[in-house]
């Protein structure tokens, strides 16, 4: 495998950097991210298409938080609602190369986009998707605070093989094991660093997941409040609320079109 990681000297390759939600409807579920995160949404007319923009706050210094666009129409029926995220590279093409080379998949190569920066859509060896991009300077980018309402607040990932998966992603992008957890019979919980802060965790993927993937959890200020408004909304609890290790509470959730997303809190 290309190990690009130890190529790299950048402060922000391997960082997640963005999320993006692909729905079969952007308004519906632009008002459902609304009342259960509390994001504002702004359209952003691109060519062909309209992107939006999920921002906390009102008014033009927002800090943004996320996208969403509508499923595209050559993966409708062939692939669900769902959200992906986005980890910056210092060099998008040698990145893509070094998953394909590493057993992974380039599904879509990298190509520009204009004022933004280059990305691609690739795999890891086991199929769980993921972006990666080298995004262009941005001057005064607002940034929300670490661990406010609304953004993201952990990463996981479901392997078929957690030693296999952590390999690939150290390699790729220089993340670091913090610690294990052990979970008895589903086995162990692998805390993962980037640039020696711990950003999420990975582990053997259960029966009851259908494929490798990567799961987005939100932050929100008291879980049961925001499972209240997720059903309100329309949206369903699949798992939860569950205390974890460190003291925060989770679910698991589905938004009215059916995309897959988590919320954790430090209380419930």
């Amino acid at each position: 495998m290309l190990q690009t990681a130890k190529e790299s000297t950048s402060e922000t390759h391997g960082k997640f950097i963005w999320c993006e939600l692909m729905t079969s409807d952007t308004e519906a579920a632009g008002r459902f991210y609304s009342a259960v995160l509390g994001w504002s949404v702004k359209p952003m007319p691109m060519e062909g298409m309209t992107y939006h923009l999920f921002e906390i706050g009102e008014g033009d210094k927002c800090p943004g938080i996320g996208g969403m666009m509508t499923l595209p129409a050559e993966l409708a029926g062939h692939v669900p609602p769902n959200w992906s995220g986005y980890v910056a590279v210092d060099d998008v093409d040698r990145t893509a190369r070094a998953f394909e080379a590493g057993g992974g998949m380039i599904h879509r190569q990298p190509e520009d986009i204009p004022g933004v920066g280059r990305f691609a859509v690739v795999a890891d060896p086991h199929g769980a998707v993921i972006n990666i991009m080298t995004p262009l300077p941005v001057d005064d980018m607002p940034t929300a605070p670490e661990g406010a309402p609304g953004t993201v607040g952990w990463y996981e990932l479901y392997a078929n093989d957690l030693q296999e998966a952590f390999d690939f992603y150290a390699g790729t992008f220089g993340w670091t094991r913090d610690h294990d957890h052990d979970m008895g019979p589903m086995g162990v919980y692998r805390i993962f660093a980037e640039h020696g802060k711990a950003i999420g965790g990975m582990m053997a993927r259960p029966e009851s997941v259908p494929v490798p993937c990567w799961v987005y959890y939100f932050n929100v200020d008291g879980l049961d409040a925001a499972i209240a408004r997720v059903t309100a909304a329309g949206g369903k609890i699949v798992h939860g609320p569950m205390e974890v290790p460190g003291g925060s509470w989770i679910a698991h959730c589905t938004d009215p079109q059916g995309a897959f997303f988590s919320l954790v809190s430090m209380r419930r």
